[in-house]
C-alpha cells in the first residue's frame, strides 16, 4: 500500500516511479497516517525490471507505468541478450527509496518489491509467445528465465544489502498455468532467489495473484517464508493447503473492495474474511495486490478499523 502515500504527498505517481526520495516519503507517510500496519512496503512496479533489460515502458502522472512492446523476439535475440547491471533503468532509484525507508522506520518490517522470474520473462518475450515457449521450445524458455533470475537475485540482494527487511516477489503470471507447470517454471526459480537471500534477517514472500487455486502446492514448494495470495483464491482453502508453520496472507480485493466499494462495505468484507479464518493462527490479514491510486482514505481507515473491532472481540 504506497500509492495512497504518493498522495497523502501531494506527488504524481510519475514522481514516485521515478524519483527514490518521492517513493520513500510516500511509504513514510502512509505509515504516519496508519501505524497500525505490521509493516510497510514499497511500490509493486512490476516495470523496473523489463526496463532495466531494454523494454520500453509507458508512464502516466497517475497510473502505474506499463509495458510496450515485445523485447525479445525469439531464441537468438534471448542468448544474445546480457543481463543487465543494476544501475540500468530506475534500479537505483528503488534502492535508494529502500535506503531511505530502512533508514527512517525501525519499528516495523520493510519490504521491497520486485517481479518474479516467470512474470518478468513473460514481458520481456511477450506472454502468449512465452507461453507457447514453454511447450515449443523449452531450451529458450528456460535460458530466458535464468536470466531473468540471475538478474532479480543481483537486484534482491543489492535490496538486502540496503538494509530492508525482505522482498515481495510478484509472480502474477504464474498463476495462469497449472500447479507442475507453475512449480517447473516458476518456483524452482523462486527457490533460486529464495536460497541466495533468505535467511533469518530477510524474509521472501511470494505474491500471486494469478493463482485461482490450482497452484497452491507449487507456491508451498517456493521455500518463501510467506505466501500472499490475490483476492481470486479462497483464503480459506489456501489455508488448508499451506503448512501451519507458513505465513499466509491475503486477500481483500483491492480494485473491487477497497477502491470502489463504501467503508461499511470494506469493513463487512474485512470482517467475514478474519471469521473465515479465524481458526489459522498463521493468516495474515492483507489486501489481495496492491493498493490503487485514488483508493479513499475513509475505505483503508475501514479496513484498519474492522481488525482493531475483530482483535478486541478475541
Amino acid at each position: 500500500m504506497t500509492h495512497p502515500g504518493i498522495e497523502l504527498c501531494g506527488a504524481t505517481v510519475y514522481d514516485a516511479v521515478t524519483d527514490g526520495s518521492v517513493h520513500a516519503d510516500a511509504i513514510c507517510a502512509l505509515n504516519e497516517r496508519f501505524p497500525a500496519s505490521a509493516a510497510v512496503t514499497a511500490i509493486m512496479d512490476l516495470t523496473v525490471e523489463a526496463e532495466a533489460f531494454g523494454a520500453s515502458v509507458r508512464f502516466s502522472q497517475d497510473d502505474i507505468p506499463a509495458v510496450v512492446g515485445r523485447l525479445l523476439t525469439g531464441p537468438e535475440s534471448v542468448r544474445d541478450h546480457v543481463v543487465p547491471g543494476l544501475d540500468s533503468g530506475r534500479v537505483g532509484e528503488y534502492l535508494k527509496a529502500n535506503r531511505l525507508v530502512a533508514s527512517r522506520i525501525s519499528d516495523k518490517p520493510v519490504y521491497g518489491g520486485c517481479i518474479g522470474p516467470f512474470s518478468l520473462a513473460a514481458r520481456l518475450y511477450d506472454i502468449s509467445e512465452f507461453m507457447m515457449a514453454l511447450y515449443l521450445d523449452t531450451d529458450t524458455a528456460c535460458l530466458l528465465l535464468d536470466k531473468c533470475t540471475e538478474f532479480i537475485t543481483n537486484y534482491v540482494s543489492a535490496m538486502k544489502e540496503a538494509g530492508i527487511d525482505g522482498v515481495i516477489v510478484a509472480e502474477p503470471a504464474a498463476g495462469l498455468v497449472s500447479n507442475d507447470d507453475c512449480f517447473t517454471y516458476s518456483s524452482v526459480y523462486v527457490r533460486k532467489i529464495v536460497d541466495a537471500v533468505q535467511d533469518s534477517s530477510f524474509k521472501v514472500i511470494l505474491h500471486n495473484c494469478g493463482n485461482m487455486g490450482q497452484c497452491t502446492d507449487a507456491m508451498v514448494r517456493s521455500g518463501a517464508a510467506a505466501l500472499h495470495f490475490g483476492n481470486r483464491t479462497d483464503m480459506v482453502q489456501a489455508l488448508k493447503e499451506c503448512p501451519a508453520d507458513l505465513e499466509v496472507m491475503g486477500n481483500i480485493d483491492p480494485v473491487g473492495i477497497f477502491r470502489q466499494s463504501s467503508p461499511e462495505t470494506v469493513k463487512n468484507a474485512t470482517l467475514a474474511l478474519l471469521e473465515a479464518t479465524s481458526e489459522y493462527p498463521n493468516f495474515i490479514l492483507s489486501s489481495g495486490c496492491d493498493i490503487p491510486p485514488h483508493t479513499p482514505m475513509e475505505n483503508i481507515a475501514a479496513f484498519y478499523e474492522a481488525l482493531e473491532y475483530f482483535n478486541d472481540q478475541g
